[in-house]
């Protein structure tokens, strides 16, 4: 069940929202919510920001982008320690969500209906161009959806499909530039 009892409005409650940055690798997801974050944070508005705990690949706890660009931010395993956020947080960020349970959808919900901004970013499609977990349910109930695209590493189109070099076939694996490239459709199914 995607909404729980939790998901109606109190009448004038304040409005939260849920944004979603989506796209391939390389493609400025997490780049775009450090962004919208340090905005944020720059608001004076007080945030909290989380990732899965198996992302580990430039820092445990910082999520960092691919450029290098860092914000500070809690590890957790599973989505429903999100819910054990500060009363006082407005803004809550959610950095590589394909990772997370499917009960993601529900957390947001819960979270926006609270009145509270909820920014997630991650993978919409898995290496085999099929929809990666909590991702697609997500954007259906997101009331702003952005898909970034990367640079296709063959023809230099724009890219939206995350290409795996290596032969690897388990469907979660982290990596960089050694494990995926960003394509474009032609290139992906090489057409």
């Amino acid at each position: 069940m995607l909404f729980s009892e939790h998901t109606f409005i109190q009448k004038n409650a304040q409005v939260g929202s849920i944004e979603v940055i989506c796209g391939s690798m390389f493609s400025g997801k997490t780049e775009e919510l450090i962004r919208r974050m340090k905005r944020a944070q720059f608001a004076k508005l007080p945030v909290e920001i989380f990732k899965p705990a198996i992302d580990i690949r430039y820092d445990e706890r910082a999520v960092v982008s691919h450029n290098s660009n860092s914000i500070p931010s809690t590890p957790i395993s599973h989505s429903s320690a999100i819910l054990l956020l500060r009363a006082d947080t407005k803004v809550v960020g959610i950095d590589e969500a394909q990772f997370f349970d499917e009960e993601l959808p529900n957390v947001c919900v819960q979270l926006a209906n609270a009145g509270v901004r909820v920014i997630v970013a991650g993978l919409d499609m898995d290496f085999k161009g099929m929809p990666f977990g909590p991702i697609p349910a997500l954007m259906a109930i997101a009331e702003h959806v952005t898909k970034v695209h990367a640079v296709c590493m063959q023809c230099g189109a724009p890219a939206n499909y995350s290409f795996r070099i290596s032969g690897q076939e388990e469907r979660v694996i982290l990596g960089e530039k050694d494990i995926y490239e960003p394509r474009c459709r032609s290139c992906y199914y090489k057409l």
